[in-house]
Order: C-alpha cells, then structure tokens, then sequence
C-alpha cells in the first residue's frame, strides 16, 4: 500500500513538474493570445553572439515576427526590385501621398519561407506575389510587415493591399483573397489572427472604408464584414474572454470596438485612443487596456462584457507610450515603454503608478515589443540589445544580451528557444 502511494505520488510529481516546463507555440504576432507572453520555464535569459547560440540563418529582408508551430519555424520577407515605369502608387494617384512613402513605384517578391526548426534550414519558400505594389510604405518600414498565423495545418500570410495567402505546412497553396486599398502610403500593419474557424483581419483604412472582416479559414470564402467608424491604424486585434461571451476588441483612434467573432455584431464601443492606433490591446485583470503614443500619449483601461457606459473606462494615463512598439502586462503590472527604452509601471488593476523613468544604460531606439517569461521583461532595441528586466514595481536590469546587427521585429519564444529576427539573419538562442 505504502509503496503503491509512493509510486503515485512520484508520478504526480513528475507530471506536475513536467507541466511547469512544457514547451509552448508561438502562432501568431505576439504569441499566444497575442500578449507577448510565454509560461515556459527553461527558455534561455543569457546570450551573446559568440555564446548561447543553437543557429544563425541568413534571410531575405523582413520585420514581421517568426512564428513557431512544432517543428517549424514561418516567417514573411519582401525583395525589392527595380522601378517599374510609370507605375503610380495609390496613394498618389488619389492625392494623399504621405512625405516619408518610399517604394511604391518599384517591383517587389512578397514571400513566406518554413524554417527547420531545429537546423535553421529553410524547408521551402513560396512567392505569393511578385509585381508592382498597389500602394507606397513608410521609409522605415517594409512590406513584410504583418506577422504571419498559424494553426499547426495552415499559415495564413498578409501582405495588405497585396493580399491574404493561406498554405498548408507543406507549402501548397490552399487559396488567396486579394481586396486592394490605399494604405496612405505607409503600408500595413495589422497582422491576421484566428478564432476557430475564422481568419480575422482588422484593415483600417479611412472613415468611410475601414472594415473588420472574418474569413473561412478552410476556403477563404468571406463570411463576415463590418464596417468601422474609424481612420487608418495599424493595430492588431485580440481575443478575450468576457463572462460567458467571447469578444474580439479592436483599438481605434475615434473608437474602441467589440464585435462577437463570429458575427461580426458590434457589442460596444467607447472612446479611442484619439492617436495613431498602432498597439496591440493588452488583456489581464478583468480589462482590456488600449494604448498609444503619437501624437498624443493614451492609455485607457476598460471593462469588457456588459457594463454602463459611464462604467466602461475603469482608468486613463497620459503618458509613457511610444509611436510603434506595444506594451505589455505581465502579473499585476503593465510596463509602458518609450521609443527610446524608459520604463513606466503601472498597477494594471488601478493605474497606479509604480516607478517611472526606468531607463537603458545607454541611449537607444526601440522598433520591437517586448516580450515577457520566467520573471522577465525582454525588451530588445535596433542596436540588437535584448535588456532583461526583473519583473516588478521596482526598475532593475538584471543583464544585457546581445547579437551582432540590429533588430527591428519582436522576439518569438517558443520550444526552449528564444527567436531573434535581425536585420540580415534569424538567431536561434538556447540548446
């Protein structure tokens, strides 16, 4: 009998410690949930470019995120080419062409590549499109920018006006939806995400053409589409839990809405963020917490599921954002970052200011979000610095990790790995 407890118990041991290790995807941009977060418990926290290090793999030019299912590692890259004559940008010909748009005369090879994930090697790489782009991009950005989603069957590309591709993992082209738009010559942003059988894409545009709209992630065909009263952004939406219902909520400069995924139906709506929707909504708490930080700095927090309205907004902070990397909220704080790396902690509950004015060891710009594991906020700069920061109500930079060339995209955590996309190579960091 003793020894027949025994026995048990040790196996409920080992499950319960094997759980605490288990190796997790990353499907989408910003991992699962899209909250830059992973449970993992044995992902590496020291590196460099000499030490650390499991593969280093040249790839063509990109900033979307890696994402990992298993084995397999996907990503998005675009090759620019030569100008193609009297190619006319969208943006132009309508007369809105934005003073830093660059590129939008030129021929471009928009493609996604699979990724051993274990060797780095690539297992195949597929054009979706190749030609003259519909719209101009910002001079420091790509049109490689959306990150890539997964389900472990199929990858789901979006390359904006250029169009939505769905591949299974073999790389065979399962069907392609192309809607082409202006994008005010800065490109896209917004990357896909999936709820159950949908593929969702929020595609702000202007006030008169912005949609959500929902996909059949087998076919392709559409099933939903919403219009929004809202301008351009380049925001991502999320999933969230909300009682008994599900919501997917969207940031917006004129308006914060939530729909039913699988309607389309608006549930709520209340004020934006009254700037450039660019973040990526934080979840945790209770609340969906929406930010920005151009021109204006806003954070709102607010309750999701049916509330009064003058009950929506739980709390607002003014300061602390930066123009293009998201936040995030890890525990019981939100941890806003500038462009140039300095720290804000916020109580995610209340609002309350923890520290403020947490700063890098040496000037720096910061494209990518952070991310967060094991008690650490990862947050990497263009330098190619990942600083690890200690989780908590007081600032502390437990170490600086480096690879050798810049980085514009935001690091991927998944299997035991830690995934650094830099300008030039993908980084594999731990065993």
């Amino acid at each position: 009998m003793r020894r027949s407890f025994c026995v048990t118990f040790a196996i409920c041991l080992s499950c319960a410690f094997s759980a605490g290790l288990a190796a997790e995807n990353w499907p989408q941009w910003r991992g699962p949930g899209g909250q830059g977060i992973s449970t993992e418990k044995q992902l590496p926290t020291e590196w460099s470019p000499a030490t650390n290090v499991a593969w280093k793999v040249e790839l063509p030019h990109g900033y979307s995120s890696p994402i990992v299912w298993g084995d397999r590692i996907f990503l998005t890259s675009a090759i620019e080419g030569e100008v193609v004559p009297g190619h006319i940008p969208e943006s132009v010909r309508i007369k809105q062409p934005h003073p830093q748009s660059v590129a939008g005369d030129k021929k471009h090879a928009l493609k996604l590549l699979a990724l051993d994930a274990q060797t780095g090697k690539i297992v195949w790489e597929q054009t979706a499109y190749e030609g003259p782009v519909f719209d101009a991009r910002h001079q420091r950005s790509t049109f490689a920018g959306p990150t890539a989603v997964t389900d472990g069957k199929m990858v789901y590309a979006y390359f904006g006006p250029e169009g939505l591709f769905a591949y299974d993992t073999s790389g065979k082209l399962a069907w392609k939806m192309v809607e082409k738009f202006h994008t005010a010559g800065l490109g896209a942003g917004t990357s896909p995400i999936l709820h159950e059988n949908l593929v969702i894409l929020q595609r702000d545009e202007d006030n008169e053409t912005s949609v959500v709209v929902a996909y059949d992630k087998t076919s392709g065909k559409e099933v939903w589409k919403t219009k929004r009263p809202v301008q351009i952004s380049w925001s991502t939406p999320v999933i969230v839990t909300a009682g008994s219902r599900t919501e997917l909520v969207t940031n917006g400069s004129e308006h914060v809405i939530s729909y039913d995924p699988a309607t389309g139906k608006e549930l709520w709506k209340t004020t934006g963020v009254q700037s450039n929707a660019i973040h990526t909504p934080l979840v945790g708490k209770g609340l969906v917490i929406v930010t920005a930080g151009y021109p204006a700095k806003k954070i709102i927090a607010i309750r999701t599921g049916d509330q009064l309205e003058d009950k929506r907004v739980a709390w607002q902070h003014t300061k602390g954002t930066g123009y293009v990397l998201s936040n995030i909220l890890y525990g019981d704080y939100v941890y806003l970052s500038t462009d140039n790396g300095i720290l804000t902690c916020l109580d995610a509950a209340t609002g309350a200011v923890k520290y403020e004015g947490g700063r890098p060891p040496k000037p720096t710009h910061f494209m990518g979000s952070a991310v967060a594991y094991d008690g650490l906020i990862a947050m990497t700069s263009e330098d190619g610095d990942t600083y690890m920061i200690k989780a908590g109500p007081a600032h502390q930079i437990v170490r600086v990790n480096s690879v050798d060339e810049p980085v514009y995209s935001s690091l991927a955590l998944a299997n035991g790995r830690v995934y650094i996309r830099g300008t030039k190579h993908l980084y594999a960091i731990g065993k």
